[in-house]
C-alpha cells in the first residue's frame, strides 16, 4: 500500500526529477503564466498549479529548514511533512494580499521546524561537512561547493547561538525570503518587533563574526 505521504506529495509532480510524460509538461507550461493568487486558487483541484507552486516555494522552503536543521536526512524529511501539509490545507487558504501565501507556507514551515527541536530527534553541535544539505546558489553562499559548505557550518552555528526569536526573524528573511510583513505574521509580531529583532541580531551576528575570526587568527599565528 502506498503511503499518504508518498500519494499526496505526488500530487506536486517529480519536479527535481526528468520526466517523459509530455501530458504533464504541458500542463505545466500552460500554469506558467498564471499568477501566484490564481495558481492559490486552482490549486485544490488542479495538480498542475500544484506543481508550479512546488517549484515557486521548494528552494525558498528547503534553505530555511536546512538554516535551521542543518542536516540533510532531517532536512529532507521535514520539507517533505511541510508540503504534505501545504497540500492538506490549501483548500483552506484564502488570500489576504500579496504574499499572503508565502506567510502561510512558512508558518508551516516554522511550525515544523520548532516541533523538530522539540522533539528528541534534535540534534546540537558541531556539523560534518557531508552532512550538510546542498543549498541553493542564490542562499547568500558563495559558489564553491566546499567554500558554501564551510560558511554554512559557519553560519550554522553562530544563528544557533541567537535568542531564538531573532533566530526565526533572520532565516526567514535572508533564507526563507520573507518581508518583515510577513515574518511579523509567522512569529506572531508587529512589523517594528520584527525589525528591531532583526537588527539586533544582525549585530550579534557581526560581533560573534569577528569574535570568532579573531580566535581563529590567534590561534594560526601561534602555530
Amino acid at each position: 500500500m502506498v503511503d499518504q505521504k508518498t500519494t499526496s506529495l505526488a500530487k506536486w509532480g517529480a519536479v527535481a526529477l526528468e520526466t517523459d510524460n509530455t501530458t504533464a509538461k504541458d500542463a505545466v507550461t500552460a500554469q506558467d503564466e498564471l499568477s501566484e493568487q490564481q495558481l492559490v486558487r486552482r490549486a485544490p483541484h488542479d495538480a498542475g498549479a500544484l506543481q508550479q507552486l512546488y517549484k515557486l516555494y521548494f528552494q525558498r522552503v528547503y534553505s530555511y529548514v536546512g538554516y535551521r536543521v542543518g542536516r540533510v536526512p532531517e532536512t529532507e524529511d521535514l520539507v517533505a511533512d511541510i508540503f504534505l501539509k501545504v497540500v492538506e490545507e490549501i483548500g483552506g487558504f484564502r488570500w489576504r494580499h500579496d504574499n499572503s501565501f508565502a506567510a502561510w507556507i512558512f508558518r508551516i514551515a516554522h511550525n515544523h521546524v520548532g516541533n523538530f527541536h522539540r522533539d528528541s530527534r534534535s540534534v546540537s553541535g558541531s556539523i560534518a561537512l557531508h552532512e550538510l544539505p546542498e543549498l541553493p546558489a542564490d542562499a547568500l553562499l558563495p559558489a564553491d561547493a566546499l567554500e558554501r559548505k564551510e560558511l554554512f557550518a559557519q553560519l550554522h552555528t553562530l544563528i544557533s547561538q541567537l535568542p531564538p526569536r531573532r533566530r526565526e526573524a533572520v532565516t526567514l528573511k535572508y533564507f526563507g525570503g520573507l518581508q518583515n510583513r510577513e515574518i511579523a505574521y509567522v512569529l506572531g509580531l508587529d512589523e517594528r518587533t520584527v525589525a528591531s529583532n532583526l537588527s539586533r541580531a544582525l549585530d550579534d551576528l557581526y560581533r560573534k563574526y569577528q569574535a570568532e575570526n579573531a580566535v581563529t587568527e590567534r590561534l594560526g599565528n601561534s602555530l
